[in-house]
């Protein structure tokens, strides 16, 4: 998988997408960014904890898929962002942020269109 070309077509959905990462399901960062202009709101350890959450909670969701299906994405939304995650076959996690005034639907639709090959 080309990690760095996947940024830049999830960067290129839409200019309200904020930050984007590539992990692996251990938390590895596989490639991340973050837009120009943007301003982070947390900082690098508050960012990594967040991402291992993430993963953590992805781990779980993969362990009752046998059960309810296979996650397709989840949407987080705050006062300040939102935050879409959505696998990347069975290894790997795409982690985005966005404004909060994203239209999340449509970003959401792009990114699983983009990543739908990714198995």
């Amino acid at each position: 998988m080309n990690y760095k070309a996947l940024y830049g077509k999830v960067m290129k959905i839409d200019p309200k997408v904020r930050f984007a990462t590539i992990c692996n399901m251990n938390g590895k960062i596989m490639y991340s960014g973050h837009r120009k202009g943007v301003k982070n709101l947390l900082n690098r350890k508050e960012s990594r904890m967040s991402l291992q959450q993430a993963v953590r909670i992805w781990q779980m969701r993969n362990k009752l898929a046998p059960k309810i299906g296979r996650g397709k994405y989840v949407l987080a939304e705050y006062g300040r962002i939102k935050r879409i995650t959505v696998p990347l076959g069975k290894r790997h996690l795409l982690y985005v942020s966005t404004s909060v005034t994203a239209n999340h639907t449509r970003i959401i639709d792009r990114i699983r269109k983009l990543t739908s090959r990714v198995r």
